[in-house]
């Protein structure tokens, strides 16, 4: 499956830098999201260090399909709009 991410997750006033918010094609609302705890998410970026940051689905984020996966480092800013692998 392949995913595309939306955003960090966030408050008002804190960002939370491990976890992104992942929305999912042919994913259209919370069951389906709900199926999805558990699966591996990796985001991979090409060029001369080929840089690979795992993740796990933790819940879902809405009602409309969206994810929310906890990566186990912190993610850059370009890797919003890239994207996922899931597993």
């Amino acid at each position: 499956m392949e995913g595309l991410i939306n955003s960090f997750r966030r408050s008002r006033k804190k960002t939370s830098h491990r976890q992104m918010i992942v929305s999912i094609k042919n994913i259209d609302d919370k069951k389906k999201a709900v199926a999805l705890i558990g699966k591996k998410v990796t985001w991979s970026i090409e060029g001369k260090k080929q840089t690979k940051i795992v993740g796990v689905v933790n819940a879902a984020h809405g009602r409309k399909g969206c994810v929310r996966v906890v990566f186990e480092k912190g993610m850059p800013g370009q890797a919003i709009s890239t994207k996922v692998k899931i597993e």
